[in-house]
């Protein structure tokens, strides 16, 4: 009776069906999340399933890009290798190659750049690869690279000026430009490149290595990375400017010595327009040299507003016109102008095909 009394009363009918519309709409709630849950979760599990194969096409797509780089960059190398060290052994091979000064500081020149070309490739190949070395030994490889890199322009400077006194003095060059002076002139240059080395050590060991967690290097070996100072990094900027301008003015100065030679009546038309051109190529090489000097700072300058991915690929394509081409070009410059070294130089490159052919003519 109490209920049925109850369900007659117009309150207790409103009670009732609000109870049943709450318990409705909580059904249906619990059943949109939980299908809401599927579908999300679906849709999840299809979006990580899209960035994994995108992340290993990226992988793969970078691993691909690294030996495509690799494979290009170290056959050129190892071209250059060959052709610089047959280069070498050409000119130990004469007497007359032995005792001539310009052909004793050419020696030293394609020696600077065959090493240099050597410890850059290692350190190239060491990139690629994502070897990480410890700071000690990428110290070591960074200090031996910088050493062979800047004997080049300072024994361009000692070319270029035994070219001003063979054609300005050719009565005296032959007591000026002897074998001790020769030797005492590529020990002054080693020296030098040496007391820069030793300055870049003592600034490298004013860093609190010490405070570091391991001595092992988060990232790939590189000249920037040995920057660790910004006393370093000032002084190296200071060498680059003071090496520029010191190797820039004498060259320049013979360039100049050597015009106003050739106008005069007495000097050797031809012998002052071969050592014009030869004093040419050496303001070109000392001008490439120098710019890898600045390959740094320009990288560095480059690093705050391109990608990481585009700032390699930039550094790759400046590694080969920088680093690669100008090492070699000492090589195939003096190689083929000079009427001596070019049958010899020949002769060893073409494997005897050279003696051959003429002994059968």
């Amino acid at each position: 009776m109490t209920c049925l009394h109850c369900f007659r009363n117009a309150n207790c009918t409103k009670i009732v069906v609000l109870l049943c519309l709450t318990y409705i709409n909580k059904f249906i709630f619990i059943f949109c999340l939980k299908c809401f849950s599927k579908m999300s979760y679906a849709n999840q599990s299809q979006t990580l399933n899209i960035i994994n194969f995108n992340i290993t096409g990226q992988q793969y797509q970078g691993l691909l890009e690294r030996v495509l780089f690799s494979t290009l960059i170290g056959m050129p190398c190892c071209v250059f290798l060959f052709i610089n060290g047959t280069m070498l052994f050409t000119l130990r091979s004469k007497l007359v190659f032995r005792e001539t000064s310009r052909y004793i500081l050419l020696y030293n020149l394609l020696f600077a750049d065959t090493a240099q070309l050597a410890f850059s490739q290692l350190l190239y190949i060491f990139a690629a690869c994502r070897i990480m070395l410890t700071y000690p030994v990428c110290g070591v490889l960074v200090m031996l690279t910088k050493l062979t890199n800047e004997i080049s322009p300072l024994t361009l400077v000692v070319m270029s000026l035994e070219r001003y006194v063979a054609v300005c003095y050719p009565l005296r060059h032959a007591t000026i430009a002897t074998i001790r002076n020769t030797a005492v002139a590529i020990i002054v240059v080693w020296a030098i490149s040496l007391l820069n080395v030793f300055t870049r050590v003592l600034l490298l060991l004013n860093f609190p290595f010490k405070d570091l967690e391991s001595l092992q290097m988060t990232d790939v070996c590189s000249d920037i990375q040995m920057l660790v100072d910004p006393i370093t990094d000032h002084y190296d900027k200071a060498y680059t400017y003071f090496l520029f301008v010191s190797a820039t003015v004498p060259i320049i100065s013979s360039y100049i010595g050597v015009m106003i030679a050739a106008r005069s009546a007495s000097a050797d038309k031809a012998s002052a327009s071969k050592a014009r051109n030869t004093l040419l190529l050496h303001l070109v090489q000392l001008g490439l040299s120098l710019f890898s000097n600045m390959h740094t700072y320009i990288v560095q300058s480059l690093s705050t507003t391109l990608q990481r991915l585009i700032l390699v690929r930039i550094n790759s394509v400046f590694y080969v016109f920088i680093y690669i081409l100008p090492r070699c070009l000492s090589s195939l410059i003096y190689g083929l102008r000079d009427q001596t070294i070019r049958p010899i130089l020949l002769y060893h490159l073409c494997c005897r095909l050279t003696l051959s052919h003429l002994s059968k003519d």
